[in-house]
């Protein structure tokens, strides 16, 4: 076995070139004391894998959404901790984490996990033996390595479970778009084992230093979308999009989650205002055209299981088309309603 296969080199590489950012955000509508365990249970795993624990960096999402627990853990494990001021999302603590640890130390790889205690660390070797193996004997240089889950629906649940589905499905088509369009086809040769469509909005990430560079220290690029969009509900597909654009070499890698999430802030979401920005931001930061992402929502909208709960998933499926559609300057008729196959 090749040195850029090996458990051997990939565990080496982990300890002693990999940094993580652990974006915090504890809203007061959360079990405080659960939140404070997971993040706890989270930190020491992911020290665990570290040579030294200031590898890690927890970034707070604003002073008033944990700030004293990062405080606590950073103390207790030797982490590195920074704190934003204000709560803007979670891309905003990804990037000020990434931006912490890139200044401190030249890391051949960065990572971006959640803090819910969902994303094992002892299965990060895998991520990083993934992008080794590309890497080294083809010559290229950035990456990107999705941790894609087995299943969406048993740790989301049915609903959230669809509703990602259908914004996965689009952003691989909006992807293919842009790379047609540009001449520079959509390499999927690392992902297209597992499955119709990539995990494009899992919450663990591994990028290659140049990478993480292109999406997380540019200046934000909104694209006439809201911030929340940006920064809070479609924050996966901006690190998706961007560092595809910078010119990634995008890996899947299976990982596992628990059957159902610990701990959850998608119940205090507007969830078809969050769905509809997970779509809307990638389809104008690639100049979409309105009438082909209204194609791909009639697409993918029949196959989802969400239509046979009637009335109330068409209800919603249609709501979140009419939001997206809105943000295009409603060049397309959103009020007809999507058609679906007569048999099955």
């Amino acid at each position: 076995m090749i040195d850029g296969h090996s458990f051997k080199a990939a565990l080496e590489t982990l300890r002693q070139h990999t940094g993580v950012v652990i974006p915090v955000y504890i809203p007061q509508a959360v079990d405080g004391n659960l939140a404070r365990s997971l993040l706890d249970d989270t930190v020491l795993g992911y020290v665990q894998q570290m040579d030294n624990p200031a590898s890690l960096c927890l970034s707070v999402d604003g002073e008033h959404y944990g700030k004293e627990v990062a405080a606590e853990l950073a103390k207790k494990y030797g982490v590195q901790v920074y704190c934003a001021a204000k709560n803007k999302g979670k891309l905003q603590g990804v990037r000020n984490g990434m931006a912490r640890l890139l200044e401190s130390r030249d890391f051949e790889y960065l990572v971006a996990v959640d803090s819910d205690g969902d994303h094992f660390a002892n299965e990060l070797v895998n991520l990083v033996r993934a992008a080794r193996h590309v890497r080294n004997p083809a010559g290229i240089e950035d990456v990107m390595v999705l941790g894609q889950r087995s299943s969406r629906h048993r740790p989301m649940g049915f609903l959230r479970g669809e509703l990602e589905e259908l914004a996965d499905r689009v952003l691989l088509d909006a992807l293919a778009y842009d790379a047609a369009v540009r001449g520079r086809p959509l390499r999927l040769e690392g992902v297209t084992t597992l499955g119709e469509f990539p995990d494009f909005h899992s919450g663990y990430k591994l990028f290659s230093q140049a990478t993480a560079r292109a999406v997380f220290l540019q200046e934000p690029q909104l694209c006439g979308a809201a911030e929340d969009a940006y920064f809070k509900h479609g924050c996966e597909a901006v690190m998706t999009v961007e560092a595809l654009q910078s010119g990634a070499y995008l890996v899947l890698v299976n990982r596992s989650t628990f059957n159902e999430q610990p701990v959850s802030t998608f119940g205090l979401l507007d969830r078809e205002r969050m769905v509809a920005d997970k779509i809307i931001w990638p389809c104008k930061r690639l100049e979409i055209p309105a009438h082909f992402v209204d194609q791909w929502l009639r697409n993918h909208m029949p196959r989802l299981l969400l239509n046979t709960l009637a009335p109330q998933g068409q209800e919603e499926l249609q709501k979140i088309r009419r939001l997206i559609l809105d943000e295009f300057g409603g060049e397309t008729a959103a009020e007809d309603e999507a058609k679906r196959p007569l048999f099955v």
